[in-house]
Parts: C-alpha cells; structure tokens; sequence
C-alpha cells in the first residue's frame, strides 16, 4: 500500500499594506498666518525704525530732480518738436471741444446765446435716441436732457456730453484698430498688447493727469487726453476679445471661399463680434464720463466744476445737485448704447419692421427741424427759463444733512471710531511703523506664499520700485488704506454675494441697483460721505467701499450661482446644514470668483484712495493734490504718481498669481518643487 504524501501547507496570501498617508501640507492662508505672525513679532521689537518718513513738505533729492525736469520741459516749449508736437495735438483738441461749446452750450459772441438752443439740442438728442434704441430711449433722453436744465446745469452738462462724445471718438478711431491687431495677431503680439493693457487699466484715473498737464497743459485739452488714454483700454480689450472669439469652423469655411484677410474681417468677424463691440463702446462711454468728471481737477469743462467747488467749500447740497446729473447722464448714456446693441441684433434678424420704422423716423424728423430752426432764431427759445430749482434742492440737502448729523452723528462716529481703531489704526502700525525692510520682506514673503515665484517676480520690481520714489511711508499708509477697504468690500460681497445667489427675489431687488452703482463715476460717491463723516482718512475708505462693492458683489453672486447645482444636490443629500453647504460646497467652488472680486476690489479701492487726498485722506493721494497745486511740489507728486502706479501693478498682480495656484493646488501633478510643502 503505498502512501500518499500531501502537499506542504502554502502561506495565505495577504493584501500588500497600504502604502503611508500623505503628511498634510499647511494651506496658503495658514502660511499665510504664519508671515504675519513672524511680522508683527519682528515689528514688535523695531516699531518706528527706519519707516523712511517725509514731512508733508519735505522733498527728496529725486524729488528736486523730477521737478527740474519739468521746468526744463516747460522751457523748452518753443525748441522741443515732442512738446510742440504734442501741444499742437492739444490745440486741435481745444478747438473741436469750443467750437462745440459755441454750437449748443455757451453764448456765441456776438450771439448771446449759443447757435443752436436747447431745444433744438434736445429734439435732435431725442431723435437720434428714437433712431438707435426706441421709443423707450428717446423718452429716456428728453427727460435727461430737460433735467439738466431743470436743475440749472445745461451748459456744464453739455460740456461733460462734448468732452466725452470727442474722447470717445478719438478712442474708437485709435481703439478699433488696436482690437483688430489684437483680436487677429498672433498669441506673442496679443501678449504684448495685453500687458501694456494690463498696466493702463491698474492705474488709477487721478494718476493720468500729472504727465498729461506737462505735455498738453490744462483746460480741454487735457481733459480730451486723459479721458481719451483711460477709456482706451476697456474697447481694445472687449472688443478683441470678441473678434478673437469668432468660431474657428466659421473662418475656416471663408478661407476655402477665398476670401482675403481683409473680407474675412469686415464680412465675418466684425459682423459677428458686433455685439461684443458695442459692448466695449458702452465700457469705453462709461469710463470717459468717469474721467472727464474728474478732469475738471485740471480746468477741464463740465460738471466736475461745480462738484469740486463745492467739495472744496464743503458744501453737500451745491456738490449733491450736479453730482446727481452726472448720475443721470451715465445711466442715459448705458442704456442708450445697451438698448443700441440689442436694437442692432433684432434688426439684423429681421425683427424690425424697416419700412414702417423710416415712416417714424421721417415723421419724427419734422417737429425736431421746427425746434432746431426757433431755437436758431428765437433767442428766448435757446435759453433755459431760469429758476431756482436747484438752488433750493441744494439747500434743502443742506438742511437734512445738519439734521441727519445732529441726530444720527453719535452713530456715525461710534461706526468711524470703530473701523479706525479697531482695524485701519492696526494695520498701519504694522505697515507703516515697521523698519521699510522688514514690511518689504512681509509683503515679498506673502507675494511667494499666495502666488508663488509668478506673483514675487513682479513683487520684487513694484518693492524696489516704490523704495526707490522715496515716498514708502506714504505709500504704505495706502496701501492700508487700500487692504481695510478691500475687508469691508468682501465682507459685503459675501453676504449679499450669497443671498442673490441663493434666493431669487434678493437677485431681483439688488441687481438693477448694483448695475446702476457701476454707472456711477467715483467722483461723485465722495459727497454723501463728505457730509456725514467729514475730512478723513475713513470718508475715502468708505467712499471707496461703496464704490467698489458692487462689482465685488456681482462677481461672488456669478460665481456661487454658477456652482453645479448637482453638486449642490448631493451636498444636501448628505444631511449638510445650510451653512455646511454655503462654506464647505459653493464658495470653495466659486474660488476663482472670489479671487476675482477681491483683485477687482482691490484695484477700485486704490483708486478711490488717491481721490481721497481731496478729502483729507493724506499719504499719496495728498501728494499728487498738492502737486497740482504748487509747482514746487510737481516732482514729489509725480513720484507719488508712479509709486500708486506699482502699487496697483503689485496687487493686481499677486492677485493674479494667487487665482491660478488655485489649479496648481488641486492638481498635485502640477506643482512645483517650491510647492511641495504648501497646500
């Protein structure tokens, strides 16, 4: 019998262990925490070293230099061919805005009244509005347009109209070609461009207007270039984006037609982008009404004036009344070119009736000629009846404004002594009163921390650069300035962010509101504020938060809305509470969006910063109004100019930077060797 010998027990198979848990990085903000930790307890130790402080008087040797330069250029006027050049450029300019003035604003000596009335100008006002946009918008326009004489402003308000309708022109004329290159060349050229962009659209409007009284002077011409150079942008951009954005299967299919270059653009892609052009033209209005108000700090025309006469006297009803026909004039002049551009689109898909809309039009025409004819030959036809209307509106702001004070002033000044004490005073001990080198080394460290070597590039040429102006205590103080008012702008974004996004009726009722507050030029938010909180530092960063809220808010409530609402779903699907899904869901999910709003707000913010110096706000913004204001002051406010120029290229670009380390942190694959340790 033989014997069966088993085979030897194998071993179990076991599951390879698990490979070890990643060790957790710290996030950006927490390293983020972790600088302004190490700062405050560096600054705790130097407070008030080397903080590299001026006087309000007090002049660098660069400073000297800068203005010597400007004497040399004011004296070479007649031998120098750039100035000659660009005062001739000037004089062009000087003479289309006053023979327009004499047209259909001011006497027209011998005349005593201008050649045209205002009647006649608000018929043909009213006409062209029916002709573009409808009936809605020419209603729109005569009550625009009968209002600025109402209220006792009809030649101020036209001199804003011809300052703006003249720098719009120019810009379209100089703008158009640009997007074309823009929207057509090549991705090195467009990169090119949209630095150079880039840079114009972080610098305040105030900054312009230095080197632009050098080389043009003052009056209405300087007003045309200023307004014309800041309102560039916003077309060239816009509008070559829309021509870039032309489908690749469209112009594919012309190129096999044989069309030239120059057939594609006119018969394909402008066509098609037009909508995205008559957008750009509406941002170009927008921001040319915006700057020719502010123009009027460099004799410009129009209701700026009468605003910053006021201001200076501190008189609210005299700036309220004016400031609010500016307000009338942007919302006229948004929803005309908006109601233009859709107009434009249902007549291009035959929704319009062209027959039966030249009979309008040619009916309409008759009663405009009659009014144009009385008002050329009637003189009491050209002229507003006087009245006292807006005279007795100002003093009735006046008096609510004393009693609003009175009886509300113990709250706004808790609310200011609290902002200011509890957070701008803070902060700028900690930026301004630490040793120059250490707030620089923070502010590089956290550039690193947020946007990584993208962002301290750029930080690292803006430091050396703002050092180099000899204005770093100024521009640091700012620069809080700038930071406290970006808080209060994302505190506000978030909340009222979030409720429009998550309910409807909040959406419904805030909108319109929001979109009328971007009409509204900067200028013109300083005046409530004046009255209520006075000359400070606060008015300017109030002012500014108000200014730039709603662009925040509008941009956080696009981006929460535009979260999945599967993913939405499965988030309440889980048991998460509503505050669970707000902070744990959408806003993580509508981070670019923040990011966004916070840049934006940012850059708004710096802006309104440096108007404050008007208003008592100190730092830069006092440096370039006292530049303006005595020539011996030109060089240190030139330098107080380009130092708020790097100041905005800096944020603008760290904010940048930290907006696409979004991706990077999501995606480990992508990161960077110096990323390894952060989350």
């Amino acid at each position: 019998m033989s014997t069966v010998l088993a085979p030897p027990p194998q071993p179990a198979a076991t599951e390879p262990p698990p490979p070890p848990p990643e060790p957790r990085s710290l996030p950006r903000w927490a390293w983020a925490l972790v600088v302004v930790g190490v700062w405050i307890v560096v600054w705790s130790f130097t407070k008030g070293q080397d903080t590299l402080a001026l006087g309000a008087r007090e002049h660098t040797d660069l400073h000297n230099q800068f203005t010597e330069f400007r004497d040399a250029v004011l004296a070479s006027r007649d031998t120098n061919p750039v100035i000659q050049f660009t005062y001739q450029l000037g004089e062009w300019f000087t003479t289309a805005v006053e023979w327009l003035q004499r047209m259909i604003s001011i006497p027209d000596f011998p005349r005593p009244v201008p050649q045209i009335g205002w009647i006649g100008v608000t018929a043909v006002a009213t006409w062209v509005g029916l002709a573009v946009a409808g009936w809605r918008i020419a209603l729109l326009v005569a009550a625009s347009f009968f209002s600025f004489g109402l209220f006792g402003y009809w030649s101020d308000s036209i001199d804003l109209l011809i300052v703006t309708f003249v720098s719009v022109s120019v810009a379209i004329l100089i703008g158009m070609p640009l997007a074309v290159l823009l929207g057509t060349t090549n991705r090195a050229g467009a990169s090119v461009l949209n630095t150079i962009l880039d840079i114009l659209q972080t610098m305040p409007s105030f900054v312009y207007l230095l080197p632009i009284v050098l080389f043009f002077g003052i009056g209405a011409s300087a007003a045309v270039v200023c307004t014309l150079i800041y309102a560039l942008p916003p077309l060239i951009r816009i509008a070559g984006h829309g021509i870039r954005s032309v489908s690749g299967m469209t112009i594919e299919a012309t190129d096999s037609a044989g069309q030239t270059s120059w057939q594609r653009l006119r018969k394909v892609q402008l066509p098609m982008a037009r909508k995205t052009i008559v957008v750009g033209i509406n941002q170009t209005i927008m921001a040319a009404l915006s700057m020719a108000t502010i123009a009027a700090y460099v004799d410009g025309p129009g209701l700026g004036q009468p605003v910053l006469s006021a201001l200076f006297k501190n008189d609210v009803g005299g700036a309220f009344v004016p400031g609010m026909l500016i307000v009338v004039m942007a919302v006229m002049l948004d929803r005309s070119t908006t109601a233009a551009s859709e107009a434009s689109e249902k007549a291009a898909r035959g929704g319009i009736d062209l027959r039966r809309r030249r009979i309008v039009l040619a009916a309409a025409a008759v009663p405009v000629v009659v009014a144009l004819w009385a008002s050329r030959y009637y003189p009491d036809l050209a002229e507003f009846p006087e009245n006292d209307l807006g005279r007795t509106i100002a003093d009735a702001v006046n008096r609510f404004t004393d009693w609003f004070i009175d009886v509300f002033g113990g709250v706004t000044e808790w609310f200011k002594d609290l902002i200011t004490y509890g957070l701008l005073n803070p902060m700028q001990d900690l930026l301004a009163e630490s040793p120059w080198y250490v707030s620089a080394a923070a502010i590089l460290a956290l550039a690193f921390v947020l946007g990584g070597m993208r962002a301290l590039v750029p930080a690292v040429i803006c430091v050396a650069g703002i050092w180099f102006f000899d204005l770093w205590h100024d521009a640091m103080i700012t620069l809080n300035m700038t930071l406290v008012g970006t808080v209060l702008v994302m505190v506000l974004a978030l909340v009222f962010g979030v409720l429009m996004a998550r309910t409807k009726a909040v959406d419904l009722l805030l909108r319109p509101v929001l979109d009328a507050g971007q009409t509204i030029p900067p200028f013109v938010y300083l005046i409530p504020i004046l009255a209520l909180f006075g000359p400070s530092r606060f008015t300017a960063i109030l002012a500014g938060v108000i200014y730039a809220a709603p662009v925040a808010i509008k941009l956080v409530a696009d981006g929460v809305s535009g979260v999945s609402p599967t993913t939405v779903e499965a988030s309440r699907s889980t048991g998460s509470t509503t505050w669970q899904e707000i902070t744990k869901v959408q806003l993580p999910m509508a981070r670019g969006s923040l990011v966004l709003a916070a840049n934006q707000g940012l850059l708004y913010m710096l802006s309104m910063a440096v108007i404050g110096g008007l208003v008592g706000a100190g730092a830069l913004g006092y440096d370039i109004v006292l530049g303006f204001s005595r020539s011996e002051e030109w060089g240190k406010g030139a330098c107080a100019g380009l130092t708020i120029v790097l100041i905005g290229i800096m944020i603008d670009r760290i904010a940048r930077a930290a907006a696409d380390q979004d991706a990077v942190t999501h995606d480990p694959t992508k990161r960077p060797w110096w990323r390894s340790a952060m989350g």
